[in-house]
């Protein structure tokens, strides 16, 4: 199944307390539960103004499905067209 990054703006979200991050992955968590496990959130990286979700889903529909449901931003959703790491140096 393909993987996708979403980037969403939030404005000084890195500024946002432990108990409020929870909150936000509660929520989303919940909305994944009520969709079913053809979607699942696998981490998300958490910036200033951003954070940027890494998601497995079918479709990028789904992924924007799970933001309206959830009420976050997608403001970008981008399909992953390959993995690469510092082994993908080695001969």
């Amino acid at each position: 199944m393909p993987k996708f990054v979403i980037e969403r703006e939030i404005p000084n979200v890195g500024n946002l307390s432990k108990v409020e991050l929870e909150g936000i992955s509660q929520k989303s968590c919940d909305v994944l539960r009520s969709m079913g496990p053809e979607i699942q959130w696998v981490h998300s990286y958490v910036t200033g103004d951003k954070i940027y979700c890494v998601y497995i889903a079918p479709d990028e529909a789904t992924v924007r499905k799970h933001a309206e449901l959830g009420g976050f931003p997608a403001n970008k959703v981008s399909k992953v067209a390959t993995i690469i790491d510092p082994t993908t140096a080695e001969v």
